[in-house]
């Protein structure tokens, strides 16, 4: 999913308090259990541009709390961009909801807080937005890709056998703890200063996870003149990481920016190379980083090649439209770590935690092209990712269907929800966690003076009742 830098976080809110209507002010500050917001899911977000694929989106009003109004009962006004059309819409008990409809748009009331939307691709590869809005309420919007798949061709002929993790993973993302120690943040747990590395460590975790962009210190990069995120800032945060006693998760954005569902946005550098170039600049900026840490004695224990990765990595070349492409980069990334370290995993992470058919015409579509690589990672935010049983049988099926360990690598509500199911996945498929940001965003365990929360002591118990091993 789409995130915004912290450094950006107080600026950007301010621009936003600015630009909104008076209405949408007044909801911000609405109590809990009122309505607040329309939120909507979508079950698929990569569809097939052959007139008949559809995509079923959930739709409810939420509190300012992020709680669904199940008593909610607004008018709903839907609009439609680029080539679908809304075929139905049905109330939470799947019958009709009376909605007056046209192809683009579309109004319906909401029954006991739910609607159901059924979108019906065209024949158009592209993109799709749906929107959904009621007065004085947050609008709930997403995009949709619209895809022809092709005929796969295999990265290669070579027969892998996948590697499996054989401890227990309770991890956490913390890549933000270099820029929130730069601004004078300094982390306690119970009264006592520490390294905040330290004090996850001491609560059960045992894995850190790391982002690297390629150029952020680019004008157009995540953190301009800075360079947050880069690789030397990333070398010294795995000594720190290593020094812990704890094993690292490398993610590989191969962007200077933010790479999610949203944007993949190819690094600077490597604007207006041919594809075959190209495939060798993702393969040596792989193998140099990798080769950098492991001078170092960091070698990372775990690779993502690239981040949330569904709708592709270097855009425009491999977007989701262009799969032999997409598979032939991610490939590449795969090279590039496995000329350096054959022993490191390697994780290819999709953001659609409960999203069971886009999980499928994924993973489909990369093993079509006998793409190698050992974990599946899935992001599982509820708000774009469905519920908790989505998640579990997500899981479950990828585990059976392609025979390979899976973990969500990305969460922060729900933490003992999402850890019971990431922890018991059939067969012992299920290897563990990565909290995002735990340390300033979201439903973080350290509030913003570093000081951890009574959320951080949730932690030592998960580690207990899975066995999670230092």
């Amino acid at each position: 999913m789409q995130k915004s830098p912290f450094s950006f976080v107080i600026i950007g809110c301010l621009l936003l308090i600015a630009s909104t209507s008076f209405a949408q002010r007044r909801q911000a500050v609405k109590p809990a259990g009122q309505p607040a917001e329309v939120q909507i899911t979508p079950y698929k977000t990569t569809v097939i541009a052959n007139g008949a694929d559809d995509v079923m989106i959930k739709v409810v009003v939420i509190d300012s709390k992020g709680d669904e109004v199940k008593t909610a009962r607004n008018l709903i006004r839907f609009s439609v961009q680029g080539d679908a059309r809304i075929a139905t819409i049905t109330t939470s008990g799947k019958a009709d909801a009376a909605a007056t409809i046209t192809d683009t748009s579309a109004r319906a009331n909401m029954k006991n807080g739910e609607l159901w939307v059924k979108l019906i691709a065209g024949r158009t590869r592209g993109h799709v937005k749906f929107e959904a809005k009621s007065d004085s309420l947050w609008t709930g919007s997403t995009e949709i890709h619209t895809v022809q798949p092709g005929s796969p061709h295999k990265v290669t002929n070579d027969k892998y056998v996948a590697k499996t993790v054989t401890d227990k993973i309770l991890g956490a993302d913390i890549s933000f703890l270099p820029e929130l120690e730069a601004k004078g943040v300094k982390f306690s747990d119970k009264g006592v200063e520490k390294d905040a590395i330290q004090i996850l460590k001491e609560h059960g975790f045992n894995y850190i996870r790391l982002r690297i962009f390629n150029d952020p210190a680019g004008p157009k990069g995540y953190s301009p003149t800075k360079g947050f995120c880069d690789l030397e800032h990333t070398r010294q945060m795995a000594k720190r990481v290593k020094a812990a006693g704890m094993k690292l998760l490398l993610d590989f954005h191969y962007s200077d920016y933010w790479a999610d569902p949203q944007q993949q946005n190819k690094p600077a550098a490597w604007v207006g190379q041919d594809f075959i170039t190209l495939k060798k600049s993702v393969q040596n900026y792989t193998a140099m980083v990798m080769q950098q840490l492991k001078d170092q004695n960091t070698t990372p224990d775990m690779v993502q090649v690239g981040n949330e990765i569904n709708h592709g990595v270097v855009w425009p070349d491999g977007q989701i439209n262009n799969l032999d492409s997409l598979a032939q980069l991610i490939y590449s990334g795969v090279k590039g770590v496995k000329a350096v370290s054959p022993k490191t995993i390697i994780m290819v992470h999709i953001a659609l935690g409960g999203q069971n058919l886009e999980s499928r015409f994924f993973m489909d579509n990369m093993a079509a092209r006998n793409l190698p690589f050992d974990v599946i990672g899935l992001s599982y935010y509820p708000k774009w990712h469905g519920t908790p049983d989505d998640l579990k049988a997500n899981m479950a099926d990828m585990a059976q269907r392609y025979h390979k360990q899976v973990m969500v690598a990305e969460y922060t509500q729900l933490k003992r929800e999402v850890n019971d199911i990431a922890f018991t996945v059939p067969g012992g498929k299920g290897i563990g966690s990565f909290i995002w940001e735990p340390l300033s965003t979201w439903e973080q365990i350290f509030d913003r003076d570093g000081k951890s929360n009574a959320l951080i002591d949730v932690y030592p118990q998960i580690a207990r009742k899975y066995g999670v091993k230092q």
